[in-house]
């Protein structure tokens, strides 16, 4: 079955290094891990390393319904790249680059079978626009 495979981007207002941290902190994970306003995380742990889990619990906020986002870490290189396995076997990879004083952040998915792949790329898309907005509100 052949997959595909999504590429999402971000430019972001702040140094790697902090952009590395407001992504990879539970705590703030939980503020920016969501699609749109009538969602959010209420849970998120995150063992940064190969072999590592990682886990976001994700809900409606009226309680309708929710999911667990986890994975497994394949390779971490701080400040540069992250990959993981999901559970379903798809790989993501998100890479970080310095532009100035900016940030690029590039995330590439496999796409699941269940949606359309442009609904998927937008849901993630939202998701790394809410990231960039939370970063953005953080700098000084």
């Amino acid at each position: 079955m052949e997959s595909n495979v999504v590429t999402i981007s971000t430019l972001v207002d702040a140094p790697i290094d902090t952009v590395w941290t407001l992504w990879t902190d539970p705590d703030h994970i939980k503020q920016w891990n969501h699609a749109s306003d009538d969602w959010h995380t209420t849970e998120a742990e995150n063992d940064l390393q190969i072999g590592g889990k990682f886990r976001s619990r994700m809900e409606a906020k009226d309680q309708s319904m929710g999911f667990d986002f986890e994975g497994v870490y394949e390779e971490v290189k701080v400040n540069e790249l992250i990959q993981y396995r999901l559970e379903d076997e798809r790989r993501v990879r998100i890479s970080f680059a310095s532009e100035g004083d900016q940030t690029k952040v590039v995330e590439v998915f496999d796409a699941e079978s269940m949606n359309p792949v442009e609904m998927q790329r937008q849901g993630w898309q939202a998701i790394l626009d809410n990231f960039t907005r939370y970063v953005n509100g953080k700098s000084v």
